[in-house]
This record gives C-alpha cells, sequence and structure tokens, in this order.
C-alpha cells in the first residue's frame, strides 16, 4: 500500500474515534443530570422533629451530664407521644409522668430488696435525687455531695466545731447506701466494721489487743459522733465526763468521795492512765500497774496543804525491801486509783495521825491482808517473831487507849532497807524520830528516839527497864 492510502486511513480512523467520544460525552451529561437533581431533593428534605431546638428546651442539651433517652433525641420514651404539641405547645401538653419509679425501671433494674430503703426510693421519687434530664453533676444529681443531701436533711448535725472528714466534704455516701441497705440509717457497714472501712490503722492494731474499750467492739458512735462535735477527735464531750456518761458507778463514787486522784483533774483525765480504745493490759490500762503510776509519781509533789508527796520512783530505786502490793506491782492494793473518803486514796480506813486511840476498825486497810489476831492478843508464841518470850509487842505498841502507835510509826508502807519494812526514821514534827533498829537471830533491839534502847528476843526473854 502506498504512503498516501496509509495515512489517508489513519485520518479517517482518527476522525471516526473523535466523533464517538463526543457522542459518548453528551449520553454522561443526561445520565448525570438526573444525579443531581436527586441530591438536592435529599438535602431539601425535612430534618427528624426534634423537642431541643434554639427555641424549646434548647438548655436541657448543654448539661455536662445528660439523661440517655435526651441525648439519642428519644423525649418520648419517657413523655410519651403529643403529636400536636409541636404546633400548640401551651394547649397540647405531654401528660405528667404519673408512675416515676416505675417508669425509670422500665429501663434501670430496680433495687435488690434490703432491710432499710432510702425514703425516695420507697416512695419512687427519683427524681428528689437525679435530674430526668441533665444536670451538672455525676449520675445527673440535682445537686452536688452534701448539698443534695440537706435538701431533705437538717444541715445542723455539722454545725459543730469538729467536722467528720466525709461529712465535712460532702462524702455522705461514704458511709451510707443512697438507695438501699442492710443496716439502720443506710449503712454501709455496721459499727465499728463501718469505721474500719477508712481508719485501717486503727483496725489492725484493735484486731491484736487482748482488751477492747465495749464502745470500740460495739459502736464507736457511742463515743464520736460522725458528723460533728464541739470536741476534738469528733468527741460529744472530754473525759472525765464522757468517761461517766456510760461508768455510772465510777461517776456515783466520785460524787461521794472527798479525795479523789489528782490524775482525774488534770491534763486528760481518765485518759492519764486509760487507753479509750484497747490494751493488752487489764482495765485498758496504758501500762503495768506500777509502771503507771511511777509514770507520774516520778517527781515531788506539792499538796495544797504545803506538804510534799515524794518522789516515789526514787525512793523504791533506794529502798530495795519493798512491801508486798509493790513486789506485784499493784498500787491499787491499798489505793483505789480514782478516789476515796480516806486521805492518800486508801482502799480502807486508815490513821492519818501518827498517834490513834486502838481499835480494830481503825486498821481496816492493813487487816484487809493482815490477820487482826496480831494486835487482838497480848500474848502469843505463834503469831508473831514480834514478842518478848510470849510477849506479843505489836499488841504492846498499838493497844493503847489514847496514844496507841501505828502501824507506820516502825514500818515504812512502801519500802525500806531494813527488815520488815522498818523505818529508818520517823517523822515526829520537824524531827525525823530514828528508830535504830538492830535484828538478831532470835530477836532484836531499837534505840528510838521515844525511849532508851529495848530489847526483846523470842527464846530468851529480855528483861528492860
Amino acid at each position: 500500500m502506498s504512503k498516501k492510502a496509509v495515512l489517508l486511513m489513519s485520518l479517517i480512523i482518527f476522525i471516526t474515534l473523535l466523533l464517538s467520544g463526543l457522542t459518548e460525552n453528551k449520553s454522561f451529561a443526561k445520565q448525570e443530570t438526573p444525579g443531581k437533581t436527586a441530591v438536592k431533593k435529599k438535602a431539601a428534605k425535612k430534618p427528624k422533629d426534634s423537642c431541643i431546638t434554639s427555641k424549646c428546651h434548647a438548655k436541657i442539651e448543654k448539661s455536662k451530664y445528660v439523661h440517655g433517652p435526651i441525648a439519642a433525641g428519644e423525649c418520648t420514651v419517657c413523655h410519651g407521644k403529643s403529636d400536636r404539641h409541636k404546633d400548640k405547645p401551651e394547649k397540647y401538653k405531654f401528660k405528667a409522668v404519673e408512675d416515676v419509679a416505675n417508669k425509670c425501671y422500665s429501663c434501670h433494674d430496680k433495687f435488690k430488696p434490703k432491710k432499710v430503703t432510702h425514703t425516695p426510693v420507697e416512695e419512687g421519687e427519683c427524681v428528689a435525687c437525679h435530674s430526668p434530664h441533665g444536670s451538672p453533676n455525676k449520675f445527673q444529681l440535682v445537686a452536688k455531695g452534701g448539698d443534695l443531701c440537706f435538701n431533705c436533711h437538717d444541715d445542723e448535725i455539722l454545725a459543730a466545731k469538729y467536722v467528720h472528714g466525709p461529712a465535712a466534704v460532702g462524702g455522705c455516701i461514704a458511709c451510707h447506701e443512697p438507695h438501699t441497705a442492710d443496716h439502720e440509717k443506710n449503712l454501709r457497714a455496721k459499727p465499728p466494721e463501718l469505721c474500719y472501712m477508712c481508719h485501717t490503722d486503727m483496725a489492725e492494731v484493735i484486731s491484736k489487743a487482748e482488751f477492747v474499750h465495749t464502745p470500740v467492739s460495739e459502736n464507736c458512735a457511742l463515743c464520736h459522733n460522725p458528723h460533728s462535735a464541739p470536741e476534738q477527735f469528733m468527741l460529744q464531750s472530754q473525759a472525765p465526763k464522757l468517761c461517766l456518761d456510760c461508768h455510772n458507778e465510777k461517776k456515783e463514787q466520785l460524787a461521794k468521795v472527798s479525795v479523789k486522784h489528782g490524775a482525774l483533774e488534770v491534763d486528760r483525765s481518765c485518759l492519764n492512765c486509760h487507753d479509750a480504745h484497747m490494751s493488752n493490759i487489764g482495765k485498758n490500762l496504758r501500762m503495768e500497774p506500777l509502771d503507771l503510776c511511777l509514770s507520774c509519781h516520778d517527781r515531788e509533789y506539792k499538796k495544797a496543804n504545803g506538804k510534799n508527796l515524794m518522789n516515789m520512783k526514787k525512793w523504791l530505786k533506794e529502798n530495795k525491801d519493798h512491801h508486798g502490793p509493790i513486789k506485784q506491782k499493784d498500787c491499787s492494793g491499798c489505793h483505789d486509783p480514782h478516789g476515796s473518803q480516806n486521805f492518800r486514796i486508801l482502799r480502807h480506813f486508815y490513821p492519818p495521825s501518827f498517834y490513834k486511840a486502838f481499835a480494830p476498825e481503825n486498821y481496816n486497810l492493813c487487816f484487809s491482808c493482815h490477820e487482826k489476831s496480831l494486835v487482838l492478843n497480848p500474848k502469843t508464841v505463834k503469831l508473831t517473831n514480834f514478842r518478848n518470850g510470849s510477849m506479843n509487842l505489836h499488841f504492846k505498841h498499838v493497844n493503847k487507849p489514847v496514844k496507841g502507835r501505828t502501824c507506820r510509826a516502825c514500818h515504812e508502807t512502801h519500802a525500806s532497807n531494813f527488815p520488815k519494812h522498818i523505818r529508818e526514821g520517823v517523822p515526829f514534827g520537824g524531827w525525823q524520830l530514828p528508830v535504830n533498829f538492830q535484828k538478831t537471830e532470835t530477836g532484836g533491839s531499837c534505840t528510838p528516839g521515844c525511849h532508851k534502847i529495848k530489847k526483846y528476843d523470842r527464846i530468851n526473854e529480855e528483861h528492860n527497864e
């Protein structure tokens, strides 16, 4: 084929293809036009009806926490339908929700029945606490924390000087269940377990203690107010009043005594000696009895009458022969730790004076341990070793109608460095009257300031001038 023929053929093919493409473009343009019209129609379609517009209920959807149906635009879930409401809202209103609780429970699970039900729950008034639309507070609560509770409850319970931590920050539900509970006052647990939910340190210590104060094991609120109180540590009152509100027998005792233990009237009163919660020592004592006493009686005290109480700790350290109760580390063998009708808070009567006419009742304190027959029989060979032959020298010293010598005329009541607690000297006015006691294997002698040397011997009776 010639070059001219090939060129002509190529030109024909090109023109054919060009004309074919133009035809297809026109056809495509015709098909696309209806499509454009459909999109416009779709865009022009009215949006779904909504209760929330710029003119109606505009603020509901703006809350931080919005009720689920509101967020989904499903207002009719709760309110039902009213087709003409949108045209004339004032005339065609939605009916009020008559049974609020059942309406709520149509979506929400009912609370498991328990012994105690919060009043709004019991009365079906969920909206007393929860907004049915929206709220700035979690769970759509109508107010935050304690402010919600005080819509019903009296906020006077927080009016005292000291406020319990959860109550102070509106954390009522730290202790109370807001719906149903197994314990009175809608408590999450029964005290003291409720308190231990936060006070874990106390729970651990108390669980290991041998002795636990009754209110601690029964109900902390017997001493501590769970909301607010006038005294530190949420106490209704300070010791001793707080303690005596329960310990009636001590209250009656202290009302009658003429001598009170000084510890009750200084610093922490009862808590100077007792731990308010627990102890490993009986009576909830803070230390072993003798150690406890000596934690205060480790110095001299000047009394109102001008006399001094000795430094007992120092005395016991310097004098090695201790009286029986001291050996047993129990000062309460002779002293009542709360109060007494007797001087030095002694449990029983004992003459405060150096001389005392004899009567058995004058020595009730000593006779609470020692046999009173010790001073009632003028002759004996068994009752005492303090005798000259068979002459009972205890009887001779004590059993006098006027100037009977009290036991402490010769004996130290706490400790001495001499046998039988014999004193080194006796206070006699401003003079320390010496005793000068000397013990022998079968007797002894003394040369006090009140008489010449006197000897005694149990085997070979001494004859003194």
